[in-house]
């Protein structure tokens, strides 16, 4: 065999393997594809999600057309909303007013709905509202009017988020009012420009407040646009003594228990071994 026809077989045979490799790929792009998207489901579901601002109710906070994300995660681990977060939430029950939108089209409508369902995309059809939480259950909150503060327990809040030129609640005072267990008063930064639980006192007997069953999770960063990327914290505000400290979630209790139990049982040993 000469050497021309080595080269000739060897160079059939890497044109056999390239050729193996790229059928191989083509095959497994669908599964690389679905794989991709269940990730995107999963992610959606049970860790973060993208919202879309709509509204002006929570400038300068968060401006129309911001998206943020929203930790979805730590309520399964039994957290629950606390003061001074943004939460999103379900539309309780007349809160949104029913608006006609404009038809995208079946195919950027098809695209949308795709890429809304595995969490990329806001959903058009969704019925959701993003406030700031103010009081939570067993809370009092309340406002005289004028330029009055927001109160709770007696605590006068400082409230540098409020958008500039507004008063705390001047165009709705309202309270006092002591929340429910289990659910929440909200209230948007942009005061004078959102109708939040002030605004529907009268719907039933929670008093405008919405339930913590509501609450699709915290807002915690701004996503978009990259110009406009920041973090949500907890203004400080929250943080000061008599306000109402916040119970610890049951797996943070948890965590710390465990380490006094292990401590405890090894005191218990020790103990119990005789001295020589």
């Amino acid at each position: 065999m000469t050497p021309e026809s080595d080269a000739q077989q060897d160079g059939q045979r890497d044109g056999r393997r390239a050729a193996k490799k790229q059928r191989s790929f083509w095959k497994e792009l669908p599964i690389l594809i679905g794989i991709a998207l269940l990730l995107a489901l999963l992610i959606k579901t049970f860790l973060v999600q993208a919202f879309s601002i709509p509204s002006d109710s929570m400038q300068d906070t968060l401006q129309r057309g911001d998206r943020v994300l929203v930790d979805k995660l730590t309520p399964w681990f039994g957290s629950k909303p606390e003061r001074g977060e943004v939460v999103v939430f379900h539309d309780p029950g007349g809160w949104l007013d029913e608006t006609t939108t404009a038809d995208p089209g079946p195919v950027a409508g098809g695209i949308q709905k795709v890429l809304s369902f595995i969490g990329l995309m806001p959903s058009a059809e969704e019925k959701d509202l993003i406030k700031r939480v103010i009081a939570v259950g067993g809370d009092t909150v309340e406002c005289k009017g004028n330029n009055d503060p927001v109160t709770v327990n007696g605590k006068a809040l400082k409230e540098p988020y409020i958008f500039p030129g507004n008063t705390p609640c001047g165009d709705k005072p309202f309270g006092p009012i002591k929340v429910p267990e289990g659910r929440l008063w909200v209230m948007g930064d942009h005061r004078q420009n959102s109708l939040d639980s002030r605004y529907h006192q009268e719907l039933d007997k929670f008093q405008g407040t919405v339930s913590e069953d509501e609450v699709v999770g915290r807002a915690i960063v701004i996503a978009w646009p990259i110009n406009r990327w920041s973090t949500l914290p907890v203004p400080d505000t929250f943080d000061q003594k008599g306000l109402g400290a916040a119970v610890a979630p049951p797996a943070l209790g948890l965590a710390g228990a465990v380490p006094l139990v292990l401590w405890r049982r090894g005191r218990i040993a020790r103990k119990a071994v005789p001295k020589g």
